[in-house]
């Protein structure tokens, strides 16, 4: 783990040290390296589990994946952020690199760690740079109060997880998780231990989030610059769901009775997010609110507690991670030209920008689960698993599958065909910068058709 997390480490004093004008191939180099060296984690996939293993962090088959998307985001995030920081002072971008660079510390921590105080401490330590990166780089004056609402959101949700870890340290004597999941099962009937249960779980619902608790995301998404958006869809709002996996071998007993409520609203915030996606005029706000939507089929895949439906959220938290970050880019590029989010307004670029439109529509498609990208796969097992578990849940996913591809064909259409409206007069070209930045993207998403093992391992 030491030769991920010292370069990492290591990217800070080398974006502080190297000159102004090396800055960005500088760091892009240093931190593309870090994301090809993270693929030897790859020779870990194997039966045993766990490998690494020390007394702080270790990696398994379910953080393997996401520690690779984490490190695949950053250099990504840099591309992605150069041309709009362009005019800043050199210090501002130097500060916007360290905080990109310490967000991925952080998370390699958290998705690593072994034990829960470790990964508690690393779960809320990713809230100060997100916050930062949110309210002083965000694009309009609403920034101020989606960090506020991000702050107090996670802040209050998170701390009945502190006081629920403190009764386990107190009940169990550790805090690992390599041991605490194999504690002698109880069935649980007294209040304190069902309020024990929701403490435990409610952090992670809300940095998924579930639906109910989800209004700090689309506030946060519209306001981030594109870095912002790019790793709150892509890693952030995953630490939520790989809390849950670790948690759910603790709480087992108490969630097949306690968890009804939460499958509900999940299966109902698929509908409801995708339907409120069809009358979205943002188009940040569009594709924020459909994370909600998404992140729904995820709740529920982890909380019935099967192994499809354990790989398929797994498969779909790293499918959505993609797509989700290689639209908030395509999005990005259209505001760098058109200067405005309203979809009306920046309709029809396909006369101007062919080649962004190509890019436009794998996304979307990638987004609306077409066969046979790894996000048609994840929604198969997840929804094979909830009609296994209930028949009547085909109702509401059967519903959110087809508001899903709705709003993913209305956003392609009413971004990218027509005429282009009159207040357009020029256009930038698209630049080779943004089309490698969403093949990085895309590409990813493309191999793991031919080798989708690599995300779904032993859990089947």
């Amino acid at each position: 783990m030491l030769k991920m997390i010292i370069p990492t480490i290591m990217l800070i004093p080398t974006t502080w040290l190297t000159p102004a004008k090396w800055l960005w191939p500088a760091t892009l180099a240093h931190s593309l390296l870090i994301a090809m060296d993270s693929t030897t984690w790859l020779t870990c996939l194997a039966e045993t589990s766990w490998s690494t293993l020390n007394s702080y962090v270790a990696v398994d088959p379910i953080s393997i994946p996401l520690l690779m998307l984490t490190c695949w985001l950053l250099p990504l995030m840099i591309l992605a952020s150069q041309n709009h920081l362009a005019l800043e002072p050199a210090n501002r971008q130097r500060t916007y690199i360290s905080l990109l660079t310490s967000l991925q510390f952080f998370l390699i921590l958290a998705f690593s760690a072994t034990e829960m105080a470790l990964f508690y401490i690393a779960f809320e330590a990713t809230l100060i740079p997100t916050l930062i990166i949110i309210t002083r780089w965000g694009n309009q004056a609403e920034r101020i109060t989606a960090g506020v609402y991000f702050l107090f959101y996670t802040l209050m949700a998170s701390l009945p997880l502190l006081v629920a870890l403190l009764v386990l340290q107190h009940h169990a004597g550790s805090l690992s998780i390599l041991t605490t999941q194999f504690l002698y099962p109880t069935y649980y009937t007294s209040y304190s231990n069902k309020l024990w249960w929701a403490g435990c779980i409610l952090a992670f619902l809300v940095k998924l989030p579930l639906y109910g608790v989800h209004l700090w995301l689309p506030k946060a998404h519209v306001e981030a610059p594109v870095a912002g958006s790019m790793i709150l869809a892509a890693v952030l709002l995953k630490l939520g769901g790989y809390g849950m996996m670790r948690m759910m071998a603790i709480l087992d007993p108490l969630t097949k009775e306690l968890s009804y409520p939460f499958i509900i609203f999940a299966l109902w915030g698929l509908v409801m997010m995708g339907s409120t996606c069809l009358r979205q005029a943002d188009l940040k706000s569009m594709i924020a609110y459909s994370s909600v939507a998404h992140m729904g089929l995820v709740v529920a895949g982890i909380l019935i507690q099967t192994q499809w439906s354990f790989t398929g959220a797994l498969i779909l938290m790293i499918a959505h991670g993609l797509t989700a970050s290689a639209l908030f880019c395509l999005a990005n590029t259209n505001y760098e030209r058109t200067h405005s989010w309203v979809m009306l307004l920046t309709r029809g670029l396909q006369m101007a920008l062919p080649l962004m439109t190509a890019w436009w529509f794998l996304a979307t498609l990638a987004n609306l689960a077409l066969p046979p990208l790894p996000n048609l796969m994840a929604e198969l097992m997840v929804l094979t698993a909830l009609c296994n578990w209930s028949p009547w849940t085909i109702l509401f996913t059967g519903a959110g599958v087809l508001i899903t591809a709705a709003y993913s064909l209305y956003m392609f259409l009413l971004t990218q065909r027509g005429r282009l409206p009159p207040h357009i007069k020029s256009l930038d070209p698209s630049h080779s910068r943004e089309h490698l930045v969403i093949a990085l993207h895309l590409t990813p998403v493309t191999l793991l058709i031919f080798k989708p093992e690599l995300i779904w391992t032993w859990l089947i």
